[in-house]
């Protein structure tokens, strides 16, 4: 393929992004429940995650034990005050909130953080109609006390919630021969202090 192709095509791309982000801002949304969830400062309902804003971005993350996960976590840590210049947002897993704060602290995360437990919430709000946990986002907005499921998009490899993937393709690579880590230290095959003690 000629770099000719690859910038018409790049084109093509950015504009049917921006189609889409024209049908996503017409979107009226769906109305839903005030769900319920557990933090360390207790019960919260889904309107208390709105907090001052009337737009809400819920991020969908499957827990700790999900590596792809906690690589789009770790990259809208960055965008985070970006993000809540704009709308109000919130970290959801089904960890229990003491798990949630520890893995969090661990990452250097900033986000909210509430926990649906694998309940109601996550299987009716799913990004993926029949499948609960899934990796995703959600956008509330609120007119009073109503809640509507604005817009949502499901998470995966290769998707446009993470920079590593098109950065991994401008290289040659890709999302099917890399696959993320909680870390990418590797042990030496000697090491100077003679490796007592080591955790790895």
């Amino acid at each position: 393929m000629s770099q000719q192709e690859i910038t018409a095509l790049q084109q093509q791309i950015g504009e049917l992004k921006h189609k889409l982000a024209v049908l996503q801002k017409k979107s009226s949304g769906v109305e839903v429940a005030n769900y319920t969830f557990n933090t360390l400062q207790g019960e919260v309902s889904l309107l208390n995650l709105f907090g001052e804003s009337d737009t809400l971005l819920a991020i969908h993350n499957m827990g700790q034990g999900c590596r792809y996960c906690t690589l789009w976590a770790d990259g809208f840590n960055g965008l985070l005050p970006h993000l809540e210049s704009a709308m109000s947002v919130v970290l959801l897993s089904k960890d229990a909130p003491d798990v949630q704060r520890r893995f969090s602290s661990s990452r250097g995360w900033r986000f909210r953080l509430a926990s649906h437990g694998g309940g109601d919430y996550i299987r009716e709000q799913s990004v993926v109609d029949g499948e609960g946990n899934m990796p995703g986002a959600v956008v509330y907005v609120r007119e009073e006390n109503r809640i509507f499921r604005k817009n949502a998009s499901v998470f995966g490899p290769g998707d446009n919630y993470c920079v590593m993937w098109d950065l991994l393709n401008m290289a040659g690579s890709g999302a099917d021969s890399w696959t993320p880590q909680y870390n990418y230290w590797q042990r030496p095959r000697k090491m100077d202090d003679g490796g007592e003690n080591l955790v790895e």
